[in-house]
């Protein structure tokens, strides 16, 4: 690997003031643990519906899995849509596709200067995966879902024309600023040591509040204990380069069931991903740090199968987590403390909804994935 191993994620590109830790005793009627773009979400929807909020983070804002990963805000659940269709049910899986669609929408008239409308391709590997995009392909015509046949440069597989290409960690910055100007208190460096429905304990201070929610991916499980028969948190990986002028990647492209994943920035760089099969179990960890495993076979790809020879300039790694049936923890944990995360690696637009649909339930009793993530009735139009 090269001279900038482990140097951070290539989003980190302009200055960030730091936020000030908890310190001492702050209250609020509900404290958000994590500030990523899903407990971001949950603040702006907080404040909205009249609610004064307390924010805190162990680390950065965006500093994990939300600004570490890839930058692909992408329509629909974890799994493609005819399994996710087959597990759930036809009418429940379009319905949370639709809501998804509706929020890449939100998520472009927010914070636009941080995305590019692009959509996306799921590129097949083999000729399995490519019976596998035709049957996508009919579940989602069936479904009225926008989707296209591809063939390119690429190879053969599926477009979604509404998919959005974004810079994840600006977008949390961004989130985070204007959450301040409408008086959320944000900190920064202050990780929950203890966490109930009416207190959230950090190391330096407490905040006293009457709900709250934990907002987490990667590490869910170690917040909250209870969840971790559930719950399951891998490490995945990327790199990124200088320029590359030499190759044209109009759109984010996903290959190898989901498994790679990169992207062409508007400055021209690339970014990769993927590949965590072959680091087996060790890439179940907490540790988000590169690996020299992972990072070759990124690296060969890049240069033999994407034919970049711009040089690697970032690598870096961010954990995310994973539940057994694909769909997001959004739940009450604890009286007064509810839980969401567990994204399965597209939390950047379902952590959003469940950052929201939280805040709803919260203030209201009600929410917009109500029927669709859990048990409750769906609410009346």
């Amino acid at each position: 690997m090269g001279p900038r191993d482990g140097s951070g994620p290539v989003w980190d590109d302009r200055p960030w003031a730091p936020l000030p830790a908890l310190r001492g005793t702050v209250s609020a009627d509900v404290c958000v643990v994590g500030l990523g773009g899903s407990g971001l979400a949950a603040v702006h929807e907080l404040v909205a519906l009249g609610a004064d909020v307390v924010g805190v983070d162990a680390g950065r804002v965006g500093g994990a899995a939300a600004g570490r990963n890839g930058g692909f805000f992408l329509a629909g659940t974890p799994d493609f849509f005819h399994r996710a269709a087959a597990a759930m049910g036809a009418d429940r899986a379009a319905a949370l596709y639709r809501l998804t669609l509706h929020e890449l929408d939100r998520i472009w008239v927010q914070t636009p200067q941080a995305f590019r409308r692009t959509g996306s391709v799921r590129i097949a590997a083999t000729q399995e995966e490519i019976t596998d995009c035709r049957a996508q392909l009919a579940a989602m015509r069936s479904a009225g879902l926008p989707v296209q046949p591809y063939a390119g440069p690429e190879g053969h597989g599926l477009l979604f024309p509404l998919d959005v290409a974004g810079q994840p960690l600006l977008r949390c910055r961004l989130l985070a600023s204007r959450a301040r100007m409408l008086r959320a208190k944000l900190y920064e460096g202050s990780p929950a040591v203890d966490v109930a429905g009416r207190r959230v304990r950090t190391r330096g201070g407490e905040v006293r509040c009457g709900s709250v929610v934990v907002a987490v991916d990667g590490g869910l499980e170690r917040v909250l204990p209870e969840l971790a028969g559930r719950v399951r948190s891998a490490r995945l990986q990327i790199l990124a380069t200088a320029p590359a002028p030499e190759v044209h990647i109009p759109r984010p492209v996903y290959a190898r069931w989901g498994l790679d994943y990169w992207q062409q920035t508007a400055g021209k760089r690339v970014v990769l991903g993927g590949f965590r099969d072959l680091g087996g179990e060790g890439e179940w960890t907490l540790e988000a740090t590169p690996t020299a495993t992972v990072q070759s076979a990124l690296e060969e790809f890049l240069r033999v199968g994407l034919a970049v020879r711009a040089p690697v300039t970032h690598r870096w790694a961010g954990c995310i987590a994973f539940t057994d049936d694909r769909l997001p923890v959004f739940e009450q944990v604890r009286d007064g403390v509810w839980a969401i995360g567990a994204y399965s690696g597209t939390g950047n637009v379902l952590g959003a909804i469940c950052g929201r649909a939280a805040a709803q339930r919260i203030a209201t009793g009600r929410s917009l994935v109500d029927g669709l993530l859990d048990e409750q009735p769906a609410p009346v139009a």
